[in-house]
């Protein structure tokens, strides 16, 4: 199976950074315009978001012996979607670093080094799709991360559709990122003794540095989007403080911190 899936990983690439450039065709939101490419580059990362998020859901449903016996129970399409997702963060890194600096580029160059690394041993073993396809439910979450931030780049933050993609934000990264990263977390304690220990650290590693990222990440968005949102008293005298700054009218009005992004 690793011919095929390697092949579908290069097909995958080339689909998403095609897909990249045909959004340059394609007019960006003005409020938007200052940063083209961010907005083009979280456009193609929704596009995978959906289609692997939804993949990965349905596959679970269907075919639920993938996370009764995820090393082995898979059914050849499984494969697919984990390699169409390595397509894809390599497609994603290749954009990074043709459009940014390895400064600011870092971090989510070394998330995506470690969920390569991972999903490919999949992809060449034809073993462990099935965990795979279980860690590729973290992009339902996803998908509103991403919607979240195509409305900030947009300038409709506070808004009803703003609020209402935070809170879905939140739900499902407690449901479709925690939980998932809590089963696998405790199958790959359990399971230990049938998993090389190579794949152990590698695995544990992933698990620590996604679940970490995550859990910091919706710390942020609840005080950025939900505490920090909720009415205040008016500011006498136009006065500024930190973390906030007054309008014309006296409004305040607050920065958006939650900057952490996350692909995965």
């Amino acid at each position: 199976m690793a011919p095929s899936g390697l092949l579908v990983t290069g097909a995958s690439f080339a689909a998403f950074r095609g897909l990249h450039w045909g959004l340059q065709l394609l007019p960006t939101p003005g409020s938007a315009a200052q940063d083209r490419w961010k907005w083009r580059n979280i456009c193609v990362s929704l596009v995978h978001s959906l289609l692997t998020g939804v993949g990965a859901l349905l596959g679970l449903s269907l075919y639920p012996q993938m996370a009764a016996d995820p090393i082995h129970g898979h059914p050849p399409w499984a494969l697919v979607l984990v390699a169409i997702s390595v397509g894809y963060f390599l497609a994603d890194g290749a954009d990074m670093l043709w459009n940014q600096t390895l400064g600011q580029a870092w971090e989510l160059l070394c998330h995506h080094l470690v969920v390569v690394s991972c999903l490919s041993t999949a992809i060449l073993s034809d073993h462990y799709v099935g965990f795979s396809v279980v860690s590729l439910l973290l992009e339902l979450n996803s998908t509103c991360l991403h919607l979240r931030k195509l409305l900030l780049l947009s300038r409709q933050a506070p808004s009803l559709a703003f609020s209402v993609t935070s809170w879905a934000t939140l739900a499902t990264l407690a449901l479709f990122r925690l939980v998932p990263l809590g089963w696998m977390s405790l199958w790959l304690i359990r399971q230990h003794h049938q998993v090389p220990i190579a794949l152990v650290i590698l695995g544990g590693t992933g698990l620590v540095t996604v679940g970490a990222t995550s859990i910091t990440l919706g710390v942020r968005i609840l005080v950025s989007d939900v505490l920090r949102s909720r009415p205040r008293p008016p500011i006498p005298e136009h006065k500024e403080t930190k973390g906030t700054r007054t309008c014309c009218d006296g409004e305040p009005v607050t920065r958006d911190d939650s900057t952490l992004s996350l692909k995965d």
